[in-house]
């Protein structure tokens, strides 16, 4: 994958993660900027994504921990590198776990 195909997927990913969260009817606040998805739960805690051009990876931090995403082509889905859970389904109960709120976040066709 060249660096720009890879700074497409994550635009892209970023892109339809802000949509779902400004669709949601929820108090939650999203800023995006630079390769950066900032998510401000109404408990004021945080999640970010962050583009990880170097290594071609997405990463997650949430208050339990970072995690980091490779790009699997064959799935076209954002896998955990560590166990390759896909990540809407992961990030899904990350979300749920920290916002207490539950969401669907349709990643396919990325």
């Amino acid at each position: 994958m060249t660096e720009s195909e890879f700074n497409d997927l994550v635009d892209d990913t970023l892109d339809r993660i802000e949509e779902i969260l400004d669709d949601a009817e929820t108090d939650i606040d999203v800023q995006l900027g630079g390769g950066i998805l900032t998510i401000i739960c109404e408990n004021r805690t945080q999640l970010i994504f962050t583009r990880q051009a170097p290594v071609k990876q997405l990463w997650l931090a949430t208050k339990s921990g970072g995690f980091h995403f490779d790009y699997d082509s064959e799935q076209e889905s954002w896998v955990l590198d560590s166990d390759g859970q896909q990540l809407a389904p992961f990030f899904a109960k990350a979300f749920s776990e920290q916002a207490g709120e539950s969401l669907e976040f349709d990643l396919t066709g990325i």
